[in-house]
């Protein structure tokens, strides 16, 4: 199994490669085509490690797990329900959370797992899918709650979750893993809030990449949100939460409790 990551090295320049141990092999090229070292090796020590992926587009899925869905008291749906989240609302590990401008609400975390695209895809089948999957990564699918069911006329799914910074993946695209014997663990500042196996996800990986690719062409590098299970809740200002699937590593992000934010162009 490979562990991918991006990161920016001391020269400040992006860069990918490998996790070894205590240190990043590099590569070059296209992490996703024909990737080749270039015989440089970083310590981890000394980079920052960015998201590991740039996707053209999110993709999160809604009521994917029996036990949540149980809870709510919804059916069992017959195609993935999902949302997009956008390009902009990308987060890398160690980034800050921001809260919006415009929003004094509760912003809520959601532990996922993460499909990564390694190939264009389209119209796949379920037994294809799996060859059009590059490796899995975590998630947290920051959401402002309240803005959910603010308008009783339409859902806000987008854009209570399109906010930047809201989409937090990260740290690294694991090649290989086995996700059906694997939990989500979400801590806030070392507290478990969430710990929920995979295998209880009502559409697997493949399934999800197949249908999801018969709505929309998923591109390399695009990520599929699995959903999320019990234990979603309010993050409190400097508040650290940490996504953690084994395999794949901890996904840590704050959210920020200071002004230090751009404000809109006049």
């Amino acid at each position: 199994m490979k562990s991918w990551v991006r990161y920016k090295a001391l020269q400040g320049t992006t860069r990918f490669g490998v996790i070894e141990g205590d240190t990043i092999v590099e590569y070059q090229g296209h992490m996703f085509d024909q990737a080749t070292p270039t015989g440089m090796v970083h310590a981890l020590t000394e980079v920052t490690l960015l998201s590991p992926c740039v996707p053209s587009k999110i993709v999160a899925l809604w009521n994917n797990f029996h036990a949540l869905s149980a809870k709510l008291g919804k059916a069992i749906p017959t195609h993935p329900l999902f949302l997009i989240k956008p390009s902009t609302s990308l987060a890398g590990p160690g980034d800050p959370i921001r809260r919006p401008l415009s929003y004094t609400g509760k912003i809520a975390y959601e532990g996922e797992l993460g499909i990564v695209i390694g190939k264009r895809c389209s119209n796949v089948s379920v037994a294809d899918a799996s060859d059009y999957i590059f490796g899995y990564t975590c998630v947290n699918d920051v959401t402002a709650g309240e803005l959910l069911n603010q308008d009783s006329n339409f859902a806000q799914w987008c854009r209570a979750k399109g906010y930047d910074t809201f989409g937090c993946i990260g740290p690294a695209i694991a090649t290989t893993l086995d996700w059906t014997t694997l939990h989500v663990v979400t801590t806030m500042d070392g507290v478990e809030r969430q710990n929920y196996p995979l295998a209880d996800m009502v559409f697997s990986p493949a399934e999800q990449v197949s249908r999801i690719s018969q709505d929309m062409t998923l591109l390399p590098g695009d990520v599929i949100a699995c959903g999320t299970s019990l234990g979603i809740g309010s993050i409190k200002e400097g508040a650290r939460v940490d996504v953690t699937i084994a395999g794949i590593g901890t996904l840590s992000n704050t959210l920020a409790n200071d002004l230090n934010r751009e404000t809109p162009c006049p």
